[in-house]
């Protein structure tokens, strides 16, 4: 079992920047590829951003491309998402999803682990 906590949501204005961290315990992430999600009220959950297990690749939605960084210390066990020229539209609960040996994953439900979320809102 992996345990994830997300931390580093908060208020920001648009064009602002955000450093959201998700820590695991129960087992090394380093055999884990992570992912993160958002889900914004009423919508569904969506892809944001993953990096596969062996830290080959990474993946962004259109959406993110050039703005959102994904990244992880194994040493740390920790993952990272940097957040920079943020929108108003970017507002969501931000979660954190890990799955063993994960190369290239976008769906919610190829993820077997997840974090509680943490609340990013960018004001106008």
């Amino acid at each position: 079992q992996v345990q994830l906590v997300e931390s580093g949501g908060g208020l920001v204005q648009a064009g602002g920047s955000l450093r959201l961290s998700c820590a695991a315990s129960g087992r090394a992430l380093s055999s884990y590829g992570m992912g993160w999600f958002r889900q914004a009220p009423g919508k569904e959950r969506d892809f944001v951003a993953a990096i596969s297990w062996n830290n080959v690749r990474t993946y962004y939605a259109d959406s993110v491309k050039g703005r959102f960084t994904i990244s992880r210390d194994n040493a740390k066990n920790a993952g990272y998402l940097q957040m920079n020229s943020l929108k108003p539209e970017d507002t969501a609960v931000y979660y954190c999803a890990a799955k063993r040996f994960l190369t290239q994953a976008t769906r919610v439900d190829e993820y077997d682990y997840w974090g509680q979320g943490t609340q990013v809102t960018v004001s106008s």
